[in-house]
């Protein structure tokens, strides 16, 4: 059984180099030095199961291992700050370092310790950063002398971690759910019970109003001078708030220019805005016209291909006269629109939720992080 007891002889000053009964502080090179990954060029790179770990993590496998696992290892040019920890025998490549020598530390304890302490801050030349080993060989990180408290505190983390992957995970299947049940019931492949009927194809000026004369954009020094409550909206999102309204109504807004619209498939083009909001000149405001479902009109377009509407030029741009061109496809019934919305409203929310629990997830790991690699709070 873990127990939790407060260490009363932590220093706030530096979370790395605290002095805590049963604790010592040692430079990393003591602790478990890092060494510089292997070449290893693609065309060389054999069918394997090996993987092979660069700075940014595992991205190809080998079918053969330099390094028997456990292993630990951070980038060391490019991409730095990550550190991976890999269980099986790996190959490190030339763009990482890995740990050579453990020192009788846990692997997965000093994982965590190098992951809490920021590799990135030892970053050195410029352009392309590249880790300064002998900078990060010198940084003093305290750490428990018994093992056992090391094992303790990487399995309370481990266990931190399992559900953040679990939720990912989750988040990961209902999104495939959300965007398989968008295809069929948008497209009327799949009916609701209790539907029937052809659908139609209709351009967005017969059933939406355009609303941009509402639009004034702000710059960045008069927000600063009016301060407020009231989202302040552009392409992709809320940007400020200000003091001041400019519309107070339940609205879409899709992407004028700067939009994701490259990515539609995964990143949304169009988000939905409900009550007293500003709006700049970057988005399009529209609003569903009384014979039509807004929720309806929101999922018909927050991730559509409108690509051949944009005008072309160094900044892509969806010009109010070709985004009235653009055709949906929808049931002639309003009740069946606004069923099929409620559908996908409710993975939206259940979505939601799940996104809330994994926030709450990663901060609780990160408080974690903060007390137990820090001897703030000592596992018994």
């Amino acid at each position: 059984m873990v127990t939790v007891s407060s260490a009363a002889q932590v220093s706030p000053e530096d979370d790395c180099t605290i002095q805590v009964c049963g604790w010592r502080s040692l430079p990393i090179r003591n602790v478990a030095p890092l060494q510089r990954g292997f070449d290893l060029p693609n065309s060389q790179v054999q069918t394997g199961d090996v993987p092979i770990v660069y700075s940014n993590g595992i991205e190809r496998f080998h079918n053969r291992a330099m390094v028997k696992g456990p292993g630990v290892v951070t980038g060391r040019s490019g991409t730095l700050g990550k550190v991976h920890y890999v269980e099986n025998d790996f190959w490190p490549h030339n763009t990482s370092l890995w740990v050579t020598n453990f020192n009788g530390n846990i692997p997965k304890f000093v994982y965590y310790v190098y992951s809490y302490i920021g590799f990135q801050r030892f970053a050195s030349g410029s352009g392309v950063p590249t880790l300064n080993r002998n900078d990060a060989h010198s940084f003093e990180v305290s750490l428990p002398s018994s093992a056992a408290e090391q094992q303790a505190i990487a399995e309370a983390l481990s266990d931190a971690d399992a559900l953040i992957e679990e939720l990912e995970a989750l988040i990961a299947k209902k999104r495939a759910i959300k965007q398989s049940a968008m295809q069929d019931l948008l497209s009327g492949c799949k009916r609701l019970p209790g539907f029937s009927g052809e659908w139609l194809d209709s351009a967005i000026h017969e059933i939406a109003d355009c609303l941009d004369n509402l639009r004034v954009p702000l710059n960045g020094a008069q927000r600063a001078g009016m301060v407020g409550y009231y989202p302040y909206c552009g392409a992709n999102g809320v940007l400020d708030f200000v003091d001041g309204y400019c519309l107070d109504d339940d609205v879409i807004l899709m992407a004028e220019d700067g939009g994701y619209f490259d990515e539609y498939e995964s990143r949304p083009i169009a988000y939905r805005m409900s009550g007293k909001i500003w709006v700049n000149n970057h988005a399009h405001i529209l609003k569903a016209k009384a014979h039509f479902d807004n929720d309806f009109l929101f999922f018909s377009l927050v991730h559509k291909n409108i690509l051949p509407f944009l005008a072309s030029g160094t900044r892509a741009k969806l010009n109010k006269s070709e985004m009235n061109k653009i055709t949906i496809r929808h049931p002639q019934n309003k009740d069946e629109q606004k069923s099929i919305a409620e559908v996908l409203n409710s993975i939206e929310l259940e979505l939601d939720a799940l996104g809330s629990r994994l926030d709450k997830a990663r901060q609780i790991k990160q408080g974690m992080m903060q007390e137990l690699l820090t001897g703030r709070v000592r596992l018994v």
